[in-house]
């Protein structure tokens, strides 16, 4: 029975004390396990994951523990669970919370900072000076608390946002992708209508980043890749111009689009060396380049180019800045159609063939969707 002191939980919505989940063994061993339901601080909420959407970075965590990291150490073996893109119904409360009720359905972004070091204080959270120490309070789930890929999670109440009964629930875990897209352009200024930007990489985050930008009134919004399925759907989405760069000089194509001069605005999704060089000669002079991808090795970059042309560079993690708020605000109001990169929806227990999906991109899969729910729910409520 699940009934911890100073939580507020309802009949209507039971808990058990036990739940499933996954945990990570060894590198790319993930084991489905019986957990201790957990249990919501004072400004916590216990989460019932209805649904999480597999992201890239989880596949590295998996393969090679980075970038989560469990007691300053390796994630592996652990008892962790992964998993960070989820979304679900408020299960029960802790002590001192009145902001949300049980059985409101929620997305979560990842990161819930301190609160009380100096980048906390800024409202700078994903970079948090206590990273990786939930003794201080700072949690990122996923990543140095356990996720989404369970039955259950609790999440800090700044994490949450409500989602609309016209959202279903696979949409609303596109929430944390949109999000993290939304949190790139408020860090290269936020005002991009009218403003000429570039996205590099039709993946998830990539695409989306064209459909905010475009939400946002940026003119041209232009997408650069390889694969052209994914192209056209950034097409869909929004972008005014699509670039194969295997067919064409994207460099020269983005220079002629904006008269010559170059892009305002370059969000680099890919994190490849020429993709990051691409994005350098694609802004124009104090232009802004957003580095949303983590690339594997160091690269080479023509730092004197960004010199002379007093290009600004600003890396981003997760979606910070409450960035999830406003892209939810925006899917809320239909500015922009996020299921359009969800392909494939599988139920939690079949986690290992979604992560294939996922990984080998089986049936060109780009976001795959699990969901504690059968699948044939998920995809009703999407058809509505």
């Amino acid at each position: 029975m699940y009934a911890p002191s100073g939580v507020t939980t309802s009949p209507e919505l039971p808990v058990p004390a036990q739940m499933k989940a996954w945990v990570l063994g060894d590198p790319d061993q993930l084991l489905l396990r019986d957990k201790p339901t957990p249990v919501p601080g004072r400004a916590e909420v216990l989460v019932r994951i209805d649904a999480v959407a597999i992201c890239a970075t989880d596949l590295e965590v998996i393969h090679s523990g980075s970038p989560a990291s469990i007691g300053g150490g390796s994630p592996f073996n652990r008892n962790f669970t992964p998993g960070h893109e989820y979304m679900g119904t408020v299960a029960a409360l802790g002590p001192a919370v009145d902001e949300f009720a049980i059985g409101q359905r929620v997305s979560v972004e990842i990161h819930a900072g301190c609160g009380q070091c100096k980048r906390c204080r800024q409202g700078m959270y994903t970079s948090c000076l206590n990273y990786g120490k939930p003794e201080k309070n700072h949690r990122a789930n996923g990543f140095t608390t356990d996720g989404g890929f369970a039955e259950y999670a609790i999440n800090h109440i700044n994490t949450l946002a409500l989602v609309p009964d016209t959202m279903s629930d696979a949409e609303a875990t596109l929430v944390v992708t949109a999000g993290t897209s939304m949190y790139g352009l408020t860090e290269l200024g936020g005002l991009v209508a009218g403003e000429s930007v570039v996205v590099i990489g039709p993946g998830p985050i990539g695409l989306l980043a064209v459909a905010v930008a475009k939400a946002l009134g940026a003119d041209p919004v232009i997408l650069t890749g390889t694969r052209n399925a994914r192209l056209a759907i950034g097409k869909a989405l929004g972008a005014d111009r699509v670039i194969n760069i295997a067919e064409e000089d994207a460099v020269a194509v983005v220079k002629q689009l904006t008269g010559g001069i170059g892009a305002d605005y370059v969000v680099e999704c890919a994190g490849t060396e020429a993709t990051i060089n691409q994005a350098i000669h694609m802004a124009n002079r104090g232009g802004k380049i957003c580095l949303a991808a983590f690339p594997h090795d160091p690269v080479t970059t023509d730092i004197a180019h960004l010199v002379k042309n007093n290009i600004y560079v600003y890396g981003i993690r997760g979606e910070g800045r409450s960035a999830t708020h406003r892209a939810m605000a925006l899917m809320a109001e239909k500015r922009f159609d996020a299921t359009k990169i969800h392909t494939h929806t599988f139920p939690l227990a079949d986690l290992p063939t979604a992560l294939r999906y996922a990984r080998d991109r089986v049936e060109d899969a780009i976001k795959v969707v699990v969901t504690t729910r059968e699948a044939a729910v998920v995809a009703s409520a999407a058809a509505e």
